[in-house]
Formats: C-alpha cells, sequence, structure tokens
C-alpha cells in the first residue's frame, strides 16, 4: 500500500531531532515576496505573504500565509468536531484559498554558524548546514523604507546578483530568505533583474504576553465523550511565540530523502493527505472513528523554471 511504503520511507529516517539553544524573540518583520516563477511568463509574479522572527542570536524565516492558513484549519477542526453529536464521522478541510505556499523554513543562529532548512512532508524534517558566507559589498548609498533609514548592499550569491538594503540601527544579522551577514537587518532586496523582491511590509515588536498556543486540546463532544484533540506541526505554534526555536519533533533526513517522500505525495495527493493527518494523531484518541478528506480546490500546478535559488556561476 502507498501509505504503508510512505510511513516505511519516514520510518526508515534518523528519528534524532537537531539540538540547538532557544532564542528569545524579539520582532517581527514582514514581507511581500514577488517571484517570476516562469520566465515564458514575464509580467506573471507569484506573490506571498511573509515573515521573518528575529532574536539577539536566531531567526528564522517562513511564509505567513501559511502560517494563517493553518490556523484557519485549525479553527476549523476544532469547530467540526465540538458540533458533530456522537462524534465525528468524517472532517472537511475546507481553505479559504487553493494558492500553494512555501513550505520550506529558513532557521539562522549566528553565533554558532549554523543554518537549517525545515520541511514538512508527513512530519518536520531539517537539515543543517553550514551558514551561507556571503561577500557583500557595502555602498554609501542610502534610502528610506517607511521611515526606516537604510544603507545599500550588493553580492552575488545562489546564482543571482542581490541589491540589498538594510537598517545599521537595527542591529540584526538576518534578513529574508538565506540573505543574511549585513550589519544591520535587511529590510528590502532583490535581484538585478527584479525577478525576485523581498519588499518591507513592517516590523512588530514582540511582547511579553506572546505565548505559543497550545496544540493538544481536550474536547467534550456534545453527547459527553471526552477525548484529546491533537493538532501537531501547526506553524503558528512554533512561529508566533515568544522563542524562536527548532521544532522539538524535527527528524534529521537529507534533501535526498526528503524528494522521495514529496515524489510518493505527487503520485497519490490524497492518500497522501491523509496519511499526513495520521501522523499527526488528529483526533486519534476519540472513540468514534474519524476519516479526514480534503476540500475542493486542490493545489494548482504551475511551472517553476525559475527558483530563487540558480546553480552558480563558475568565475
Amino acid at each position: 500500500m502507498k501509505i504503508l511504503k510512505l510511513t516505511l520511507i519516514a520510518a526508515a529516517i534518523s528519528n534524532s531531532a537537531f539540538a540547538q539553544n532557544a532564542d528569545k524573540a524579539l520582532a517581527r518583520v514582514r514581507y511581500t515576496l514577488s517571484h517570476m516563477r516562469d520566465t515564458t511568463q514575464r509580467n506573471d509574479f507569484y506573490t506571498e505573504n511573509m515573515l521573518l522572527v528575529i532574536g539577539k542570536n536566531a531567526s528564522v524565516f517562513t511564509s505567513y500565509d501559511k502560517i494563517n492558513r493553518d490556523m484557519e484549519i485549525r479553527k476549523s477542526l476544532e469547530e467540526q468536531i465540538r458540533n458533530q453529536a456522537g462524534g465525528p464521522t468524517a472532517i472537511n478541510i475546507n481553505r479559504t484559498s487553493s494558492k500553494p505556499v512555501t513550505q520550506v523554513d529558513y532557521f539562522y543562529f549566528a553565533n554558532e554558524n549554523k543554518f537549517f532548512t525545515k520541511e514538512r512532508v508527513i512530519s518536520n524534517y531539517l537539515i543543517e548546514e553550514k551558514a551561507p558566507s556571503i561577500n557583500w559589498k557595502i555602498s554609501k548609498d542610502t534610502a528610506s523604507f517607511s521611515g526606516v533609514k537604510c544603507q545599500k548592499a550588493t553580492t552575488y550569491f545562489k546564482g543571482r546578483n542581490w541589491i540589498a538594503w538594510f537598517a545599521p540601527d537595527l542591529a540584526f544579522q538576518s534578513g529574508p530568505w538565506k540573505l543574511n551577514g549585513l550589519p544591520g537587518l535587511i529590510i528590502e532586496a532583490h535581484d538585478e533583474k527584479n525577478e525576485v523582491k523581498f519588499q518591507f511590509a513592517g516590523i512588530d515588536k514582540v511582547t511579553e504576553e506572546d505565548k505559543p498556543k497550545e496544540a493538544d486540546q481536550t474536547v467534550t463532544l456534545p453527547n459527553g465523550t471526552t477525548g484529546t484533540f491533537k493538532l501537531r506541526g501547526m506553524d503558528g505554534d512554533t512561529y508566533l511565540g515568544g522563542e524562536i526555536k527548532l521544532p522539538t519533533d524535527a527528524i534529521k533526513t537529507s534533501q535526498k530523502e526528503i524528494d522521495k517522500l514529496k515524489e510518493a505525495r505527487d503520485k497519490d495527493p490524497i492518500g497522501f493527505a491523509n496519511a499526513q493527518m495520521a501522523g499527526r494523531n488528529m483526533g486519534a484518541n476519540v472513540k468514534t472513528s474519524t476519516s479526514f478528506v480534503a476540500g475542493p480546490g486542490g493545489a494548482k500546478k504551475f511551472v517553476l523554471n525559475n527558483p530563487i535559488e540558480l546553480p552558480e556561476k563558475k568565475k
């Protein structure tokens, strides 16, 4: 069975998580990503809302749209379980948008010079690598973005010539995507062809009141049945709290193994989705059996012949 094969692939990978100290989240920076994914449609840009959570030492860059979608799914599932008298028999995942979102997150730990990519395929998987060394050239050019004073820097990195604007008054070494290492927070960045743009959309201070929402909740159904409703892997729990930390359920793996899982997902999307829900133990302790069916409007196919990261040119 395909689902069984998926489970075996996941189990074959090392189940030890990476150990990394958590860092206090100090601010959240919002960006709008504009990306020309298909060079045959040069006027058609994919757009997505992104989020950078920054601390004194660590940062994580993720999709803000993905976080909001996960929160909508959580709310919908909680309401459905509460409202189905006698126990749920089918759970419908209805999304307000079928737009695909970025599934890869990037963790950067400056002091340790470590960089992690996280991707969720059934479970959370992490790949560790040495933090990228970027040879920035800082110029005297200045500009202001939404009242934030910035200075210009340029570099060649991951196959593109980048132009970045960083804020010397905001002493963070982080930025969007894999861009980092400047003496100030990167506020905006784009490649010289304007095929990829990270535009500043705002910055918010993280307050002491910010706490991650509990992922496991006790649910009492209308018939009196009580069970544990588990929603694990929701990104809002990880990134909207007061700390920057690697997910505790992360599995150490390689890009090759993740590619195998994604290949299996593409061959059987519905079976893969059901396996994903089972892997999170969603409703596992509720006495009545529960099946999950995907809502209408599956992910739209798109052409990607112009990824953000391109092959490096030999110099």
